[in-house]
């Protein structure tokens, strides 16, 4: 049996983590108790538990919200990140840190990304640079770090995509949603699964991406989130991401593709199967 820590284990991620059957011994660290952005706390709280394993799933993600507060952002997705760096190679724990698929600038068309092609975000949001160089500062520190790319992450009863349309269709009765983003959703509980079974093989340092299958448009994404909990009679417009402005724009085409995991057998379902259990959880709530 493996100790591994979760870091950030109340948010989507961490609590699919948590949630998960596995015989590995599971810890968790997370605000109000433990602040990442404190170095000397950090080490502390490693030196103490003594994982082997550490699973990053902190971060900040409000990515509108980077814009106004660049400095937290930073601290969480870039110098914490690279605490725990630091502190798992000097302890010998492996690292297991989630980045995101908006490390890609989104201007390649037709063609995924692949784990094996350079990120290049230098003009993207504040969030985006963040979180670059987090898995910079991640490689800097650790030798046998795993960077695991995600996208559009949803998961039950969280604050995500899906139950925002939802609630925003309810409370306006129409939508606008813009067309022309694409990226592939990711379902934590899927997504904790497909952790565990790299963790249990031994998969090798490297970059993962581990996302639900192809590629969708918010529009896409949107409207069968509607069809799924029964409100498909409500109407929804197509727009352009010119018609929605907000201070950060975020890569219109970052679609990730897995080969990696996939070459060891590790794939996640189609997101439209993931979301429809996302809804049956959503009308049980």
């Amino acid at each position: 049996m493996t100790r591994i820590l979760i870091v950030g284990h109340k948010g989507q991620l961490g609590r699919a983590l948590f949630n998960t059957s596995t015989e590995h011994e599971l810890l968790g660290m997370d605000l109000p108790e433990y602040d990442i952005t404190d170095a000397a706390s950090t080490q502390y709280a490693l030196r103490d538990m003594r994982p082997q394993i550490v699973i990053n799933t902190a971060a900040y993600t409000n990515v509108d919200g980077a814009e106004a507060e660049p400095d937290l952002a930073y601290r969480i997705n870039a110098h914490a990140a690279g605490y725990l760096a630091r502190f798992c190679e000097e302890l010998g724990a492996s690292l297991w840190h989630i980045s995101t698929n908006e490390v890609f600038d989104g201007t390649r068309s037709g063609q995924p990304y692949d784990e094996w092609d350079l990120p290049d975000n230098t003009h993207g949001s504040t969030y985006a640079r963040s979180k670059l160089a987090g898995e910079n500062v991640v490689r800097f520190y650790h030798s046998r770090a795993r960077i695991m790319r995600i996208s559009w992450l949803f998961a039950p009863g969280g604050v995500n995509f899906p139950a925002k349309i939802v609630a925003a269709a309810d409370r306006h009765g129409a939508l606008r949603v813009v067309d022309d983003e694409f990226g592939v959703p990711t379902y934590a509980p899927d997504l904790a699964r497909a952790i565990f079974q790299l963790i249990d093989m031994k998969a090798p340092p490297g970059v993962y991406h581990l996302v639900n299958g192809e590629a969708a448009s918010r529009y896409e994404f949107a409207k069968e989130a509607l069809r799924l909990t029964g409100r498909d009679h409500i109407p929804i417009t197509p727009i352009s991401h010119t018609e929605w402005q907000r201070p950060a724009q975020p890569p219109l085409r970052a679609v990730l593709a897995n080969r990696a995991a996939a070459a060891l057998g590790v794939t996640l379902r189609p997101w439209q199967e993931a979301l429809a259990d996302w809804a049956d959880a959503f009308r049980g709530q």
